[in-house]
């Protein structure tokens, strides 16, 4: 099926695989491991270990390898139960019981019936299966080094076993760029669509329709009853109880600092629209040079300086979040800004203000669904491709959430004091195992307006801006000459006091 080929033919020498039962990756992985063992060494052969959570695992995975090494490989092999030596770290000994297939080229596969404590003492491939049922998958980690020395590869496949387990911290760690993991997920609905009943017909022999597939899958949903959350875990490779709030306020207070400039807010009453081009463009010049200037200027000209930007335009706020990446890595909100009821025209140019104003711009990125594109849009075709368009979907949250919520736990990410921005952070849920703002969330901030969790996916989107491998440069804006507008509206020139009086800013002006 197309997930058991994508896990094959992934080589990375760590990779590792939260399922959901019956996927199948333990099969594809059988037949991988056995193409591995049968091969030279000048070809990638190596010695295989699987390690199961019990030992009929152990049995039943061997059975597969033997069967692809007839079918396959052209080799028949017997299944050899041994014993495998595991030396302690202590000097003493621990006999497993395990089974072993020997290949013609040398190399075995043996699976054994426990964990061996002393992981270093494998080299070749590693397979550590159902790794949430482990007693510590820590312990394969801190082997890895060990392994990749001598060209070993390592393998961690597993259903999940509630969001505390080893595995499942693993797996953020992965996700977060903590670890070089490489992170697959298949859950049965995935196999499924991928013709994994199909397969189950054609084993008993009836006939596939979509309706008995479909009576298929809810049957077997239906059979955990109201254990929803089990049904999740065990199908969906949703890790129980990953549910509630993603971020305590005892740890995002504990990421906010007071030597960071407060929240910069600006609202406009509903009639703003309708002004002219130029009364608008005025007022927001005014908005840029008379609270944004002073905070652009005090900007470290020797860091690096990221933003990302979650917009609306009329409900919720459009937030600007800058981060100052600091010679220890932390990212700082050196800038946060929130705008309210305020026309795209203004938006896109206190945008253009905020990002030719960052010293040593290192990129963006812009909530660009819906309404958003058009200022996300705009801003890859003033920056180009440091500015990165994100559609905030699932697949977006579940890749890249979960490194922004590492930082709070490693204290790399710094944000003002604010009581909106801790509402907004509070407000991050799992939501079916995926860390965002829940759709039907609403809250009430400082000013009484509702909020979304405004400043949290925009602090999330420069936390990816700052991760990517963009060039930071710079180049100087002429705030001061003057111009016919501030945008780009065609509006008239403004007359001499007006231009005596006002530092109208112009885009492009190198």
């Amino acid at each position: 099926m197309a997930h058991q080929a994508d896990w094959i033919a992934d080589d990375s020498d760590l990779k590792t695989c939260e399922k959901g039962r019956r996927t199948g990756i333990t099969f594809a992985e059988a037949l991988d491991d056995t193409l591995v063992a049968a091969a030279k060494r000048s070809a990638g052969g190596m010695n295989v270990f699987y390690i199961g959570d019990t030992k009929a695992k152990g049995r039943e995975f061997i059975g597969y390898a033997a069967h692809f090494a007839k079918v396959v490989a052209m080799e028949l092999l017997t299944i050899e139960d041994s014993i495998f030596i595991d030396q302690r770290e202590d000097g003493t000994t621990k006999f497993i019981s395990s089974f072993t297939l020997r290949f013609a080229s040398g190399f075995r596969i043996e699976a054994l019936s426990s964990r061996p404590e002393n992981i270093r003492g494998l080299q070749g491939l590693v397979v550590i299966d159902e790794a949430a049922f482990h007693k510590n998958v820590r312990e394969v980690l801190d082997a890895v080094n060990a392994l990749l020395i001598w060209g070993g590869k390592v393998r961690v496949i597993s259903s999940h076993n509630g969001i505390s387990s080893p595995f499942n911290e693993l797996i953020k760690e992965a996700r977060a760029g903590k670890i070089p993991f490489s992170v697959h997920t298949y859950s049965f609905g995935l196999a499924v669509k991928n013709g994994l009943y199909k397969r189950v017909c054609l084993i008993k022999g009836e006939e596939w329709t979509a309706e008995k597939e479909s009576k298929w899958e809810a049957q077997i949903r239906a059979s955990y009853g109201t254990r929803t959350a089990k049904m999740r875990q065990e199908l969906d490779a949703i890790p129980a109880e990953a549910e509630g709030s993603a971020l305590t306020r005892v740890l995002i207070e504990s990421c906010m600092s007071r030597d960071l400039p407060a929240v910069v807010r600006w609202d406009r009453p509903d009639d703003f629209k309708n002004l002219d081009d130029v009364e608008r463009e005025e007022q927001a010049l005014e908005f840029c040079e008379g609270v944004l200037k002073p905070l652009l200027d005090v900007l470290d000209p020797e860091r690096e300086h990221c933003f990302g930007v979650d917009f609306a335009r009329s409900g919720d706020k459009t937030a600007f979040v800058v981060f100052e990446i600091g010679a220890d890595l932390v990212r700082r909100a050196r800038l946060v800004v929130e705008l309210k009821n305020i026309p795209f025209d203004q938006q896109r140019d206190i945008l253009f203000y905020v990002g030719d104003g960052l010293p040593r711009r290192k990129g963006g990125a812009l909530d660009a669904r819906g309404n958003g594109q058009y200022l996300a849009e705009k801003a890859r075709q003033r920056w180009g491709e440091s500015i990165v368009e994100v559609m905030l979907s699932a697949k977006w949250y579940s890749l890249n959430m979960p490194a922004y919520i590492e930082a709070f736990s490693d204290k790399t990410v710094s944000l003002p004091f604010d009581a909106d921005v801790l509402i907004d952070h509070q407000a991050l849920a799992y939501v079916n195992g995926i860390i965002k703002v829940p759709d039907d969330h609403s809250s009430k901030g400082v000013d009484g307006y509702d909020r979304h969790g405004d400043t949290a996916p925009a602090g999330a989107l420069a936390f990816f801006a700052s991760q990517q491998g963009s060039i930071s440069y710079e180049y100087e804006t002429n705030r001061k000459t003057a111009a016919s507008q501030m945008g780009h509206n065609g509006g008239p020139p403004l007359d001499g006091d007006r231009r005596a009086n006002i530092n109208v800013y112009l885009r492009g002006s190198l």
